[in-house]
């Protein structure tokens, strides 16, 4: 995909001030090599990986001691040790900055506001520390967290790996089965919930849910109930629960204690979105995921001590961790909790404009939804603050970047990012000192052997292929809990190509040294054997005003593929042959008539993951009338009934 102009060009002040920049000549200077752009920066980084991330440690100030080697096994995938001999703290290298600056602001949806200093911070992270050793958790053990995007969560993920124990998130809105099929696998110790939250207006006390929660997850010592709908009752109605207040009561703030740890010593248990069976359990090493945090703060998104950070997102997405990280690198982290659009679309811009947000991240189809809200936030609000805006969890169409430099902010810094849960951070990111091209994420990120294989694993310079990364990163996972033999981690990531990563996105180089995400692999559609991308179709609906949301999923009929695609439209418009049409045409000349879908069909709602991402693999499973496995892992699992037994794809 190329366009005569970039949407963005860095200033030449701007380029020349960011961090990277001064990387890249740092770089060079220690190593005597002659760097003169990104591209020769990236290179370099992926063909001398010990050098590179040995740099990295320095030029972050990371707190802890290097040890004298600085990879191991660098050929081996999995199998690569980063800074073997290491040891270091996560927490200790978060809470670096001390005193009365802002080190946490946070809004909810019911007008709460709560700002939290950094001594704040530390003498509430010391209790929880102290707390947490009383109640017998060490090294090792685990803590889980049903909460909302509070500042508390934050507090008690630093507490919990200062010494440390493991820490493992969900939101409040997961179901039962949902919270059981992951912290079950896991068995915690110590379970912190709330008494409820907040959304689109609505109370919500899950004082119930948590009780059932506790009763099937027998390793649950102890259930904290941190107050936030201020229901008095909700600790005693469940087994073993205590008001956060009576837990930290007999602690007084004291002076913390870190303990120094190997590199690849647990840090977090993420997960799988659970779409196709129990969610697999990611562990994440403490090392791995501050290097390449670190990396993406600093370099690529050019983050500096006293900025504000946002990134919206709940406790159940990876982004929220990626959000905490920021404390690192002495950023005000802005919390938010709540819907998005409640009580108006205009909540999270007048957040920006009230706290001088720098660096405004949210999700692809936000940007999409307020595009087609008809709000034009440039005119409503001074955005004057921000400089970045990053966007992920699903491809930014190329009529969102648009938007975004006509409606949102002209001069700003656009970063699609590319990743996930898998690596706990991108593949393919922003760079601050270089263009923003329509559609295009503008760069692999630093370190990361990025590349796009054909299907027989051979290099493609041009066309679609698998998203692979050939050598090894700090942030690859440690293993996937209850794997003794390492199978499911394999599986996962490097069966389909040996000793290479397989990340499972279907994608394209551009011209510009850029990518392009179509979309996950197993949601590929293959009409006629050829390989279409979901993101190409949903790009071209998006320019629908009247669809709100669309779907698209391979039906097996006749011997081959055809394209279906369900549409959900805005209140009140209405869905007939002549709409129909009208997105067929919109395809067929936005992308091309291979991506016209033979059917169209109208839904009522698209089911959704708990991180908002739509599951084109539950709807095509509910379509062949096959059962769907996890249904728990779905935010509206109630949603895929629309799909069942559709009379228009019976011919």
């Amino acid at each position: 995909m190329n366009h005569e102009k970039p949407l963005w060009i860095p200033g030449p002040d701007r380029a020349e001030s960011a961090q990277i920049t001064a990387f890249r000549r740092e770089a060079s200077e220690r190593y005597s090599l002659s760097l003169n752009n990104y591209a020769e920066l990236h290179a370099w980084s992926v063909r001398e990986p010990a050098a590179f991330w040995d740099l990295l440690w320095d030029f972050c100030g990371v707190i802890g001691e290097k040890g004298a080697r600085h990879l191991v096994h660098g050929d081996r995938m999995p199998g690569a040790q980063f800074f073997p001999d290491a040891r270091l703290n996560y927490a200790e290298n978060l809470m670096r900055r001390h005193g009365g600056g802002t080190a946490m602001i946070f809004r909810g949806e019911d007008k709460a506001a709560r700002r939290f200093t950094y001594t704040e911070l530390d003498e509430l992270v010391s209790r929880l520390q102290q707390a947490l050793m009383a109640a017998g958790v060490g090294k090792g053990d685990r803590v889980a967290a049903m909460l909302p995007n509070l500042p508390e969560a934050a507090a008690l993920l630093l507490a919990a790996s200062s010494i440390g124990a493991i820490f493992s998130s969900c939101s409040p809105d997961f179901g039962e089965r949902g919270v059981v099929d992951r912290f079950g696998q896991i068995e915690p110790k110590l379970f912190f919930v709330c008494d409820g939250y907040w959304y689109n207006g609505k109370r919500i006390p899950i004082t119930d849910k948590v009780k059932a929660i506790a009763e099937k997850i027998p390793s649950i010592e102890k259930v904290v109930v941190v107050p936030y709908l201020g229901d008095a009752g909700a600790a005693k109605a469940v087994p073993n629960g205590v008001p956060l207040g009576d837990f930290l009561e007999a602690f007084s703030p004291h002076a913390l204690r870190f303990e120094r740890l190997p590199f690849n010593h647990p840090l977090y248990i993420l997960y799988s979105s659970g779409t196709t069976g129990v969610p697999k359990c990611i562990v994440h090493s403490a090392g791995g995921m501050l290097l390449q945090h670190l990396k993406e703060h600093r370099l690529h998104c050019d983050l500096r001590a006293g900025e504000r950070l946002f990134y919206f997102s709940t406790l159940g997405w990876m982004m929220w961790n990626w959000l905490v990280s920021g404390l690192a690198s002495e950023a005000t982290l802005c919390l938010y909790d709540g819907s998005p659009f409640a009580p108006d679309e205009g909540v999270l811009f007048r957040y920006a404009e009230d706290e001088k947000i720098n660096i405004f991240g949210t999700s692809a189809k936000y940007i999409d939804a307020v595009k087609k809200s008809g709000l034009v936030p440039k005119d409503k609000f001074d955005l004057s603050s921000v400089r970045l805006i990053a966007s992920t969890g699903s491809p930014l169409a190329p009529e969102s970047f648009e938007f975004v430099y006509q409606g949102i902010k002209e001069d700003v810094h656009l970063a699609s990012i590319s990743g996930g849960t898998d690596l706990g951070g991108c593949f393919v990111l922003g760079e601050p000192a270089s263009p923003v091209w329509k559609g295009e994420i503008q760069v692999p990120g630093l370190g990361m052997a990025v590349d796009v294989w054909t299907e027989e694993g051979k290099p493609l310079a041009q066309g679609r292929g698998e998203l692979v990364c050939t050598r090894p990163f700090p942030s690859m996972p440690v293993e996937f809990w209850n794997d003794p033999d390492g199978r499911k981690y394999r599986g996962a990531y490097f069966e389909r190509f040996p000793g290479v990563w397989c990340h499972g996105d279907f994608a394209e180089w551009t011209g510009h040294g850029g990518m392009i995400i179509h979309g996950r692999s197993d949601a590929t559609l293959n009409p006629g054997g050829v390989r279409i991308g979901t993101a190409e179709i949903y790009a071209q609906v998006e320019q629908i005003p009247e669809v709100l949301e669309s779907i698209a999923i391979g039906q097996e009929w006749d011997h081959d593929v055809r394209i279906v695609l369900f549409v959900k439209m805005r209140d009140g418009a209405r869905f007939d042959d002549a709409m129909a049409d009208r997105i067929r045409k919109q395809i067929r000349s936005g992308a091309s008539p291979r991506h016209v879908p033979a059917k169209v069909v109208a839904v009522a709602d698209i089911p959704r993951t708990r991180s908002g991402k739509i599951t084109e693999i539950a709807v095509r499973e509910v379509v062949h009338g096959r059962p769907v496995k996890n249904t728990e892992a779905l935010a509206n699992p109630e949603a895929l009934a629309h799909f069942r037994d559709i009379p228009a794809l019976r011919n």
